[in-house]
Parts: structure tokens; C-alpha cells; sequence
């Protein structure tokens, strides 16, 4: 690859023109660069975490001569993560977009400040962009907060305005003429630091193993909706990061499961999860919001190793298994033996997770999982539980829980395992296996919930089960939250 002679030049589109950027801070925000640098003062700053929305804009990649279209939060969106493709802010839509013209007539806007964010939403969602196709407005706007709660007006201007033709075919011939077969590095002289800081945008998986063979301190970076915050609020110094959120997206379906590259996003792999398991797809829909999940991965999510990631449950017992790379050697474990403690999975130096295979269920096989979280939309989970049951006629031939805001890192419940195995599932061995969480997990109490608490709506939950799966009790997952 030749990692010191890659380019160091920057460059994307925006409104007509194609912006050519070197020297940069690597970890500067699109919204700082917008405001502070171009002058673009319409995206607003409400909360520098990614949920808010009032720095919504679009970002267009393209994807076999195609552009698509997301809705990102520009305050965690790094400037290296915009090579390549095009922006769209409130002001490229010069003039009166039948969406701003619905926002006006319709009374949508009250102090502005939050305005110009859910315009960019509702304008992705007239263009079709990504995760906003025949959704309803509501979860369009779920990451778009407004203080002056004229959400009622709001709405029915996301109502009138579903769809407007948009021609990108003179964006989509500006960004083909780009270079796209070189890796990209772009050095910063950080004079408060006292150091070089350098971030690579590597064209390929390749080019990736080869910079971590070099130096495994880089620091990967997909959709940073976590990394973003480590600066945003945090204010860390990454010195040496590798952007990587447009690399290993490859979506591959199988009769025995589908895999998934460690880059597919939320909102790209909620199909081809929910085809497993009705389930699975409405838990993608509880991970963040449209913005969130436009921008963070699976292969983050499972990186970061959170105890409360939404996603590893849930992959976890379905019997997931994670393809960890490193130079030319590759090598899979099952999911759940990734996590050994909190803060510490087993990836060593230079190794990086390339993808996950999730096998597809039985026919027969029951699926089920909850997310209980204060807040239905945009929240971190108090309890992540996921079941996956196998039957032998009427007994229980094997038996998957696995649990996220539990412990150190998401966890099998092994006892409880144990109890419902080589039994007919019952309300009182569903009751048995909850009282047996009390050997599997001893909680951590901290703001979303006590020990006793989670503890307590965890073995709930598991007795809901259940009516649910006597087809009783509603949507669980619909009413989980509060």
C-alpha cells in the first residue's frame, strides 16, 4: 500500500463546488467546520451528543453509480469522514424548499433554534434517504428535539411533504471524478497538544490490516457516535485514528444466517436482521434514531464492548460468531467469549472485527427480545433481555438468554439456561428461571436503575414471556419502556 506515500488532501462536495481541505484537526466536527470555518450558521449546536438533531444535515455516498442519502448529526460527524461524498446543509437548499414551505404555513417553527435540524430530516425523508422510506414522521423526527413542544404542527408538515423530486445526477458525475483507488492520510500539527496527529482513511479492508501491522494504537473510528462524544464532551486528544465507517459493508444472506461486515450501519442492517426475526428489526428501530442509526455499525457497537449495547444480546443468543482480523490472519469465536470483563474483550494488538455471522433461527424456534429503557425513542437500555427457545414438541430442548445492563459485559444467564432446559415451558418455570437470575447476575445500581430494580424487571420480563408467546400479551416491546 505504501502508507506514507498516500495523499493528504481532503475532499468532498458541497453545493456546487468540490471543497479541497489539508491540515486539519482530524477529530474537528462537520458542525464546527460549518459554523466556524464556512460560515454556514444554520446547523445549530443543542447538545454536541448526537441527540438533539438541530445539527442535522445530509450526507450523500455513493454505492455502485448510486448516491444515497442519510441524515447524520454533524456535531459527532468527523471532517476525514466526509471524503468522498457530498454535503447538504439547510442553506444548500437556497430558497423555499416545499418542506420549509409546509414548516411556515403550518406554524411548525416557534423560537427557530431547532428548525433548520428537523427541515434536513424531513427533507431526507421527501428524497427517500436512508432509514426514512415509508417510515412514519414520527420516527423520522424521534432525533429531532423541539423545546417549544411544536411537534403537533410539525408533524402535519411531515405529513403534507412526503415526497420531492430531487435530480443529483450532476453531484453523483463531480464525485465519480474523485480519487477513489488511494488510501488517504492527513497530518495535523497540534500546537496545544505538543504533537502530529495523523488519520488515515484507508480504500479498503487491506490497507486497514496493513496500518495496524505498523501501529495497533491507531484508534478506529466507524460512525463515531461514541468516539464523537470522547471529544465533544470529554475534549480527548486522539493523536493517531483510522476512519473506517465506509469499509467492510458487504450484507451477505444465507439459509443458515446472514453476515454481516463489521461497517453495515444500523438502518442498512435492520432488514436483513428483521428477516431472522420480527424482533430484531424493532430493536434496531429502539437504537438511537434515524441520525444514530444512519451513522453507528454493528461491528462498533460490538467493539466498544458496552455492557449496555443494544445489539450483542440479542447476537448473542441467536449463537452469533465474530470474524476478528489481523494482517492476512483471520480467526472466529463466538460472540459472547469476545467480552471477558468490563472494558476488556479478547482483540489483541492489531487485530480488528471484520464481521459477524448471525445464524438464522429454526422453524419452530421462539425469539424474543426487550429493551426497557426510560424513554421509548433515543435512550440507553436499563435492561436489554434477548430469549432464544428451542423446542422438542412441547419441552424445551435448548434455551439462549442472554442480557445486556446486567453485568460487566452483555451475558449469558446460564442457570436460568439450566432451568427451563429439558422441560415444557410453563408460567412457573418461566417464574423459576427469574428467581434463578439471582445466580447469574449481581447488578451494578447506577442512574437507569438499582441492582434490585434490574434485577426484579429483568425476571419480570422473562415471566411476560409468556402471555407473549401465547400470543397474550401485546407488544412487549412497545411497552417496554418507562
Amino acid at each position: 500500500m505504501g502508507v506514507h506515500a498516500m495523499p493528504d488532501k481532503l475532499r468532498f462536495y458541497l453545493d456546487g463546488e468540490i471543497v479541497t481541505l489539508s491540515g486539519i484537526d482530524p477529530t474537528q466536527s462537520v458542525l464546527d467546520w460549518l459554523r466556524y470555518t464556512a460560515r454556514r450558521t444554520g446547523s445549530k449546536e443543542g447538545c454536541a451528543e448526537g441527540d438533539c438533531g438541530a445539527c442535522t444535515v445530509l450526507v450523500g455516498e455513493l454505492e455502485n453509480a448510486r448516491l444515497n442519502w442519510r441524515a447524520v448529526n454533524a456535531c459527532i460527524l468527523f471532517l476525514p469522514m466526509l471524503d468522498g461524498k457530498a454535503l447538504m446543509t439547510v442553506e444548500s437548499l437556497k430558497g423555499a424548499h416545499p418542506v420549509q414551505s409546509a414548516m411556515v404555513d403550518l406554524h411548525g417553527s416557534q423560537c427557530g433554534f431547532c428548525t433548520p435540524g428537523i427541515v434536513m430530516s424531513l427533507v431526507g425523508r421527501s428524497m427517500g434517504a436512508c432509514g426514512t422510506a415509508g417510515a412514519d414522521p414520527a420516527e423520522v423526527l424521534a432525533g429531532n428535539l423541539c423545546r417549544c413542544t411544536g411537534y403537533g404542527p410539525i408533524l402535519k408538515a411531515a405529513e403534507q411533504v412526503a415526497s420531492v423530486p430531487f435530480d443529483d445526477a450532476p453531484i453523483r458525475e463531480a464525485l465519480l471524478k474523485l480519487p477513489r483507488d488511494t488510501s488517504l492520510i492527513l497530518s495535523y500539527e497540534d500546537p496545544l497538544a505538543g504533537l502530529t496527529r495523523r488519520a488515515y482513511v484507508p480504500r479498503n479492508a487491506d490497507d486497514l490490516a496493513e496500518i495496524l501491522i505498523e501501529n495497533s494504537d491507531v484508534r478506529l473510528i466507524a460512525g463515531a457516535t461514541d468516539v464523537g462524544l470522547w471529544v465533544s464532551k470529554q475534549h480527548r486528544v486522539l493523536p493517531e485514528v483510522a476512519f473506517i465507517g465506509h469499509l467492510m459493508r458487504d450484507i451477505e444472506g444465507t439459509p443458515q444466517g446472514v453476515r454481516l461486515g463489521a461497517g453495515v450501519r444500523y438502518s442498512e442492517a435492520r432488514t436483513a436482521l428483521a428477516d431472522l426475526s420480527p424482533d430484531l428489526g424493532e430493536l434496531i428501530r429502539r437504537i438511537g434514531a434515524v441520525q444514530v442509526r444512519n451513522a453507528g455499525t454493528v461491528g462498533g457497537n460490538i467493539a466498544n464492548g458496552s455492557p449496555i449495547g443494544d445489539m450483542p444480546p440479542a447476537l448473542i443468543a441467536l449463537g452469533a460468531e465474530l470474524t476478528l482480523r489481523r494482517g492476512e490472519t483471520r480467526r472466529t469465536l463466538p460472540l459472547e467469549a469476545y467480552f471477558l470483563d468490563y472494558g476488556k474483550q479478547d482483540r489483541q494488538p492489531g487485530e480488528f472485527v471484520e464481521s459477524v455471522f448471525v445464524p438464522a433461527p429454526k422453524a419452530g424456534d421462539v425469539v424474543r427480545v426487550v429493551k426497557l429503557s426510560k424513554r421509548f425513542d433515543s435512550d440507553i437500555s436499563a435492561v436489554c433481555v434477548a430469549v432464544h427457545l428451542r423446542f422438542d414438541g412441547a419441552v424445551v430442548q435448548g434455551a439462549r438468554l442472554a442480557f445486556g445492563g446486567m453485568a460487566g459485559t452483555p451475558k449469558r444467564a446460564t442457570h436460568a439456561e439450566a432451568v427451563l432446559t429439558g422441560h415444557p415451558l410453563t408460567p412457573e418455570r418461566l417464574a423459576l428461571a427469574a428467581e434463578a437470575l439471582h445466580a447469574d447476575f449481581t447488578p451494578l445500581s447506577d442512574v437507569r436503575g438499582s441492582s434490585d430494580y434490574r434485577l426484579t424487571v429483568a425476571g419480570n420480563i422473562l415471566k411476560k414471556m409468556w402471555f407473549d408467546i401465547q400470543g397474550q400479551g401485546g407488544d412487549v416491546l412497545g411497552v417496554a419502556h418507562g
